[in-house]
């Protein structure tokens, strides 16, 4: 299998979660962002160093036993989503 040297550095990414996450999940998820969506979902947005910690956020997610709806690599600047359906309570 080759592998791909096309990201140097953390890519971002979001994590959608069929739940709203309260705020004492933040320290668990120390250095994303947590958006509660006005449809029920919780977003996770932020760097993630390499794939062994996206597993390891993937595990954490599990763990907690809520429903995975989605993952994508977003724009630096897309951290944060300020959509018409988001609630930010940070």
């Amino acid at each position: 299998m080759a592998h791909s040297s096309r990201r140097q550095g953390p890519a971002c990414y979001r994590l959608r979660v069929e739940a709203h996450l309260d705020d004492h999940w933040s320290a668990s998820f120390s250095d994303l962002t947590l958006t509660r969506g006005s449809d029920g979902t919780t977003s996770l947005s932020g760097p993630v160093s390499d794939q062994a910690e996206l597993h390891g956020l993937l595990m954490k997610i599990r763990d907690l036993g809520v429903t995975l709806i989605s993952v994508a690599v977003i724009d630096p600047s897309q951290t944060v989503d300020h959509g018409p359906d988001s609630v930010d309570d940070q």
